[in-house]
């Protein structure tokens, strides 16, 4: 028996119902904010995939040559693509907002919520140097948090610039930026005193590394770091944008809505290379790490040769999201889109096609018998199927007019008019789920 590749998953039905009604919510707040979807290929040049990305996510990446010859590889996250493609059109109008929502690769070390396939899905807002773009991509994910019943999130807030300015105090090179900032990246993960010995392993000084983490340990409410933080480095010029990045996104999120949910966290690094300015991360109260994270890359699309654009954006990780959901008792069983069944006699079997062809065209779900079963052995599949209704076509019932409409779950049937049989429908059928009605579900099961 064949299973799928380590750190890959099949989805059965049930299961796909539940991730489709995940990204549907998601994209429609995507949607609601004015980003336009964009697709693009799941496998990308070596070359291209290396560009900035950083050594561990090098090694991460599935590497293979086609029959060409040509060095491929899976793409890792979904900004390298989308830089790619504005990069090579100068067509595009600024501000282009894009959203993605695709499956990623990554050859990592599986464990719960991470995988080596996963679903991303992401914003960006391309054209815009403006901390209101990187306070937006922010209020997207919390509203497409808030959208699915999370209300416990917390923000982590910080800029590279920052960064930058403690390794000047600390007299470290600027020269090592890029590999101390990989090494801060991984604090939640090894701890302290091994990032510690990571950043000794790189030639700083155990006392300069000491310090470092000392400066970037500071972590608390907006008002209280940034005061911490111009005192630090208010002497350099190149570091106070740093500051006042930050403080104009608080003063946004403030109008967004989220200011409360944000920590100033100056240990923030994010481990790709490609980030030029504020990084952000999202994470619940679980211990499963962020759900969301993202920042600002204002030099990416000119090293892949377009022309010098600022961008910014943010990316959900699905997979923790739907490991976090299922904790929280979400999800209503659910193992089948299909509304309605039409079960029929089989004297009647064209008569019954067209029954369900009629409530197809008026937007049902539809299904109906395919294996020429009993009229009893398609009721019970229906039953087993978990859909709620089933329009019973038979002679009888047609000389009349009519079909009997039984409630699968109220064990209830009644005969129905032919001509009234959609309008009865559209009045039992569960409507399809707004954001406000999810939301408010989800919050009241996860309360």
């Amino acid at each position: 028996m064949f299973k799928p590749p380590r750190g890959t998953r099949d989805f059965l039905p049930e299961e796909m119902i539940r991730r489709n009604r995940i990204l549907d919510i998601v994209k429609r707040v995507f949607e609601s904010y004015g980003y336009d979807p964009l697709g693009t290929p799941a496998f990308e040049s070596w070359e291209m995939l290396k560009i900035k990305s950083g050594e561990d996510i090098i090694d991460q990446i599935y590497y293979f040559k086609d029959k060409s010859d040509r060095d491929l590889g899976l793409r890792f996250e979904l900004t390298a693509s989308m830089a790619r493609v504005v990069a090579s059109r100068r067509d595009l109008q600024l501000p282009f907002k894009r959203y993605a929502i695709g499956p990623c690769w990554r050859y990592e070390r599986p464990e719960p919520g991470r995988f080596r396939e996963f679903y991303q899905a992401d914003v960006d807002i391309v054209g815009s140097d403006s901390p209101m773009s990187d306070a937006e991509v922010l209020a997207v994910a919390v509203d497409c948090l808030r959208a699915l019943g999370f209300n416990d999130f917390q923000i982590r807030l910080n800029d590279r610039g920052i960064l930058e300015g403690f390794m000047e105090v600390v007299e470290i090179s600027g020269e090592r930026a890029l590999e101390v900032f990989r090494a801060l990246d991984k604090l939640d993960k090894i701890g302290r005193e091994e990032v510690l010995k990571a950043l000794i392993a790189l030639g700083v000084s155990e006392e300069k590394s000491e310090r470092l983490l000392e400066l970037t340990s500071l972590k608390g409410s907006p008002e209280t770091i940034l005061n911490e933080v111009r005192s630090l480095l208010f002497a350099t010029e190149a570091y106070q944008k740093a500051y006042d990045n930050l403080r104009r996104i608080v003063e946004y999120a403030e109008l967004f809505g989220y200011s409360k949910c944000i920590t100033i966290d100056l240990s923030l690094a994010r481990g790709l290379d490609y980030y030029t300015g504020p990084v952000f991360e999202v994470s619940l109260g679980e211990r499963i790490g962020s759900v969301a994270g993202g920042g600002r890359y204002d030099r990416l699309i000119e090293l892949y040769g377009g022309r010098p654009t600022p961008a910014t954006g943010i990316s959900l990780g699905i997979e923790r999201l739907m490991t976090l959901l299922e904790q929280r008792g979400f999800f209503k069983p659910l193992n089948t889109v299909t509304q309605v069944f039409v079960a029929c006699t089989s004297t009647v079997r064209k008569e019954a096609v067209g029954v369900a062809k009629k409530l197809r065209e008026a937007g049902l779900c539809v299904d109906m018998d395919l294996l020429e079963r009993s009229l009893t052995n398609q009721l019970e599949y229906v039953d087993k199927k978990g859909i709620d209704f089933a329009v019973i076509v038979g002679e009888k019932e047609l000389r009349e007019g009519c079909v009997a409409l039984r409630d699968m779950k109220e064990k209830k049937q009644v005969n129905v008019k032919l001509e009234v049989l959609v309008d009865e429908l559209r009045e039992r059928v569960r409507p399809r789920e707004k954001i406000r009605e999810i939301a408010e579900h989800s919050s009241n099961r996860s309360s």
